[in-house]
C-alpha cells in the first residue's frame, strides 16, 4: 500500500550527472540567483554595497536582467511598482546596514499596498549574529528587528544549505493573498564562500489559495439579493486579484452603486452607469454609501482615505471581504469574509439572486451632479483642466504613478484609470519620492508601452538620481514634475490651520537643465501646452522630463465640517 506521503520525485539521470558535477567557480551568491531563477524571476532591482558582493558577482554568471537604481529606497519602490504590474514577487538586491536600512520606507509602501516585494540583503559574517558587538562595517545588533514591523516574514540564513528553502519560504510568503514585502539576510561569510552544492534546480512556492467559507459566503449572498438599497466599495484588493470582471458582473446581477477606492482606481469602469467613480472624500458620496442598507465592502479596510477620514458611519449592514484578516471589522462591525477577492465574488456570483432597480443608475448620477455642483463652485478651472490634459495626453493601457502631490490628490477622486492596474500611487503609506522610480520599475517589467511618472517638486527632489538610472537603461518613462515652488500641500495645510505656512518652500534646481545634463530630454511647458507636450514625450521612446510651473489648489475638504 502506498501513501501519498511515500511518493517522491526520484532524479533523472541528467540530474543526477549535475548534481555529482555542479559548475566550478560558485559561491552562495550562486545559490541565492539560482534559486530565483528556479522561482521564476527574471528581472532583479537593487544596489551593492560591500557585504552584499557575493550575490553581485553571481548576477554576472546568471541570466537574470539587473537594474541598478542609485538610491536603495527607489530601488525598493521599483521593485515594487514592478510586483504591482506583474503580479510577481520582485527581487530587491540590498547590502548590510545603512543599504537596508534606506529601504525601509519603500518596504512599508509595499506593505501598505500590498506589493509583493522579496528583498534579500547581506548581513555582517556569521560570527557577528545574535548581537556580539564584533565592530564589523555596518553592524546592527539586530538587523531583522528593523524590519520585522514592516515586512510579511523576516528569514535569517546561517548556511549555504538554508538559502534555497529560506529564499522559496519568503517567494511563497509574499504571494500569498494578501501580497506583501519579505525580508532574507545572509550573511557576507555565506555569500563569498565556495559551495560544492549542485546548481539549484527543483522548488515549490507555490502560494497558497485564501479561500472563502461556504457558509459565509452563502449569507452574505442571502443578504444582498435581498438588499432595497446594495452599494458596493471596491478597493485595492479587487485589483490585485484580478477580480474586476468579476466585480462587474456581480454589481449588475444586483443593480449595486460601485465606488472605487483611491487603492482600487479601475476596478470598475469610470463611466458604467452603477459608477460612483472614486469621490470618497465627498459628503454626498458619503452619505450614499450611509444610505445603504446593504454594503459589500471589497478588498479595502476602510482606512482613514477610503472612509472620508473616518467621518463614514454605516447604518445598514456591511459585508466586508478581505485577504488581510488583521483588516476584517478593524473599523465598522462587519460580516467578516477572510478570503481572496476574486475567488469571494466568484462564490457571490454562483450564489446571489438577480434583483432589479431601475432607479440606481438615477441615484448615482444625482450623487455625481451633486459632486461636480460642490467642485465648480470653488473656482478650480485650472487644476481640472490640468488634469484633463494629463488624462488625454496619456495613451490607453499606458500605465502611471503618482508621487504625494496635489495633482495625485485631485487624480484620487478625479481621474479615469481606463482599467484596472494602470494608476498607482504612494497613498498606501504616503511617503515622498515614488512616482519616479515607481515608473521605471513599470517600464522594466514591460517596455513595450510607455509609463507616466507624476511628482511635484519637493517629491522630485527625491529621486533626481534616478535621471541617471533611467538614461542608462533607456527607460520609456516620461516624468511630470508640476513646480510650485515647495511642499505645496502642506503649505496649504499650514497656513488653513496656522495662518502661515513654516518650512515649506524650496530652493530648486532647473528641472529641465538639470534632466537635460543626465542626456534626458526636457521641456519647459504650460497649462495651455501641457497636453501636446505631454503626447509628444510619452510619444518619444525613452526617458524624458516635462516641467510644468503652477501652483495648484487642493478641493475644499468636506470631513472638518
Amino acid at each position: 500500500m502506498t501513501h501519498d506521503h511515500d511518493l517522491v520525485l526520484r532524479p533523472t539521470d541528467a540530474q543526477t550527472t549535475a548534481a555529482l558535477n555542479p559548475p566550478a567557480g560558485r559561491n552562495g551568491g550562486d545559490l541565492v540567483v539560482e534559486t530565483l531563477a528556479g522561482l521564476g524571476a527574471t528581472t532583479v532591482f537593487g544596489l551593492p554595497g560591500q557585504h552584499a558582493l557575493g550575490m553581485f558577482d553571481a548576477l554576472r554568471r546568471s541570466d537574470l536582467r539587473y537594474v541598478g537604481l542609485r538610491v536603495e529606497n527607489n530601488a525598493g519602490f521599483a521593485a515594487d511598482a514592478y510586483g504591482r504590474v506583474t503580479g510577481e514577487a520582485a527581487p530587491l538586491l540590498l547590502s548590510t546596514g545603512p543599504g537596508a536600512l534606506t529601504s525601509l520606507a519603500a518596504l512599508q509602501e509595499a506593505a501598505a499596498a500590498s506589493a509583493p516585494v522579496l528583498a534579500i540583503s547581506s548581513q555582517v559574517p556569521t560570527a557577528g549574529l545574535g548581537g556580539g558587538r564584533h565592530g564589523y562595517l555596518h553592524e546592527l545588533p539586530d538587523q531583522a528587528a528593523s524590519f520585522r514591523g514592516v515586512v510579511k516574514s523576516v528569514h535569517t540564513v546561517r548556511t549555504q544549505s538554508q538559502i534555497p528553502s529560506a529564499i522559496a519560504a519568503a517567494w511563497k510568503s509574499a504571494l500569498t493573498a494578501p501580497h506583501g514585502p519579505v525580508w532574507v539576510e545572509i550573511p557576507q561569510d555565506v555569500l563569498l564562500a565556495p559551495t560544492a552544492l549542485p546548481g539549484v534546480t527543483a522548488l515549490d512556492a507555490t502560494p497558497e489559495e485564501l479561500v472563502p467559507r461556504p457558509e459565509l459566503t452563502a449569507l452574505a449572498a442571502h443578504l444582498l439579493s435581498r438588499a432595497e438599497r446594495p452599494a458596493v466599495i471596491a478597493g485595492g484588493g479587487v485589483v490585485r486579484a484580478d477580480a474586476a470582471g468579476k466585480l462587474r458582473a456581480l454589481a449588475e446581477k444586483l443593480d449595486a452603486p460601485v465606488v472605487t477606492t483611491f487603492g482600487g482606481k479601475g476596478a470598475f469602469p469610470w463611466t458604467h452607469p452603477l459608477s460612483l467613480q472614486s469621490w470618497l472624500e465627498d459628503r454626498h458620496t458619503t452619505d450614499f454609501l450611509e444610505d445603504a442598507d446593504v454594503l459589500l465592502v471589497v478588498g479595502s479596510g476602510l482606512g482613514e482615505l477610503s472612509s472620508n477620514y473616518h467621518t463614514f458611519a454605516p447604518r445598514g449592514r456591511v459585508v466586508q471581504i478581505e485577504a488581510d484578516l488583521g483588516k476584517l471589522e478593524s473599523n465598522h462591525p462587519a460580516l467578516g469574509i477572510h478570503a481572496d477577492a476574486r475567488l469571494a465574488l466568484q462564490a457571490l456570483l454562483e450564489t446571489v439572486e438577480e434583483r432589479t432597480d431601475p432607479t440606481a443608475p438615477e441615484r448615482v448620477r444625482d450623487v455625481l451632479k451633486r459632486v461636480a455642483a460642490r467642485i465648480g463652485a470653488q473656482e478650480l478651472t485650472l487644476e481640472q483642466e490640468v488634469l484633463a490634459s494629463v488624462r488625454r495626453a496619456l495613451p490607453a493601457g499606458a500605465p502611471s504613478f503618482w508621487d504625494m502631490t496635489i495633482l495625485a490628490y485631485w487624480a484620487w477622486s478625479a481621474f479615469d484609470a481606463h482599467a484596472p492596474n494602470l494608476m498607482h500611487s504612494a497613498q498606501g503609506a504616503g511617503g515622498l519620492g515614488y512616482g519616479f522610480p515607481a515608473a521605471l520599475g513599470a517600464a522594466a517589467a514591460d517596455p513595450t508601452r510607455p509609463v507616466l511618472a507624476v511628482s511635484g517638486d519637493g517629491g522630485a527632489l527625491y529621486s533626481v538620481a534616478e535621471l541617471a538610472t533611467a538614461r542608462q537603461y533607456g527607460l520609456d518613462v516620461t516624468w511630470l514634475i508640476v513646480d510650485d515652488g515647495g511642499y505645496g500641500i502642506l503649505r496649504e495645510y499650514m497656513t488653513d490651520a496656522f495662518g502661515q505656512a513654516t518650512a515649506t518652500e524650496l530652493t530648486r534646481p532647473d528641472y529641465v537643465a538639470l534632466a537635460e545634463s543626465f542626456g534626458v530630454p526636457g521641456v519647459r511647458t504650460t497649462p495651455d501646452t501641457l497636453e501636446e507636450d505631454l503626447a509628444a514625450a510619452l510619444a518619444t521612446p525613452g526617458p524624458s522630463v516635462v516641467v510644468l510651473p503652477a501652483v495648484l489648489r487642493m478641493f475644499a475638504p468636506t470631513h472638518l465640517g
